[in-house]
């Protein structure tokens, strides 16, 4: 069994190989923040696939939000190498879900959390924390929230 932190230096040897800079840039980013995570806090540890996706996913979101940012800011050379980087590191993420898909999980999310006694808007809270592990990864915290807030208010 191959873990996806060995899947990323695997593709990094790859590319550098091929002479591919822009991929070999990204995977080495993605690696260094991977193990930064790893000697953060008291002591060195081991990420499981699930952190490294999470750790993946956070990076992948920098270079959407750099996007956007050097889109503003008139430079669209630098939002294109940006977008490019995020192309490389969605391979890794999981599937996204579509918008039916998203609004039927977060549907039984509420009902859950009306089952536990949850309420209107403020149950937000509440609703977000079922939904969270059922989601992993397979769409951006943001978007689920807007999905929660909506299905709340209506």
């Amino acid at each position: 069994m191959t873990t996806l932190k060995s899947k990323l230096h695997d593709d990094l040897n790859t590319a550098i190989k091929e002479r591919d800079e822009l991929r070999s840039a990204t995977l080495r980013l993605t690696l260094a923040a991977i193990t930064k995570e790893e000697v953060a806090g008291k002591e060195k540890r081991e990420l499981s696939d699930d952190e490294v996706l999470k750790v993946i996913v956070r990076e992948a979101k920098k270079r959407r939000e750099a996007a956007e940012a050097f889109a503003q800011g008139g430079r669209p050379e630098a939002a294109e190498r940006e977008r490019a980087e995020g192309e490389v590191l969605a391979a890794y993420l999981p599937k996204q879900l579509s918008d039916e898909e998203l609004t039927a999980i977060v549907a039984e999310a509420i009902e859950e959390a009306k089952a536990a006694g949850a309420e209107g808007p403020r149950a937000m809270g509440a609703v977000m924390k079922i939904v969270g592990p059922k989601i992993a990864g397979r769409a951006e915290g943001g978007r689920v929230a807007a999905v929660v807030k909506k299905m709340l208010a209506g």
